[in-house]
């Protein structure tokens, strides 16, 4: 499990790259996002989440995400993304969510 905290703008996004694509590089994962304690989220964030989606999928492993702050699940159905990483309420909702439904369109 993952777990961004504060703000993911562009200043954060550069130090939490290096990271994400270590651990979302590896073959067969089993990744969870916790959004839970983020206070904002721009653009930076929307491309921390679709290049993490891209490499999970692509080594065949499966990416969940926790996110229930209004502005972020805005910008989430606002560009999509919702539909191609479907947001959870909790972790618990997100650990226990089907393999069949995870992140594949």
């Amino acid at each position: 499990m993952l777990e961004f905290r504060g703000e993911i703008d562009i200043a954060a996004a550069l130090e939490i790259v290096p990271y994400l694509d270590r651990v979302t590089g590896r073959p067969g994962s089993r990744i969870v996002i916790d959004l839970s304690e983020v206070d904002f989220f721009d653009c930076s964030g929307l491309r921390l989440l679709y290049r993490a989606r891209a490499r999970v999928l692509d080594q065949d492993g499966r990416l969940h995400l926790v996110c229930v702050h209004p502005l972020t699940l805005r910008i989430m159905r606002v560009t999509g993304l919702h539909r191609l990483l479907p947001p959870h309420a909790t972790l618990d909702a997100a650990l226990g969510q089907s393999e069949a439904t995870s992140g594949s369109l």
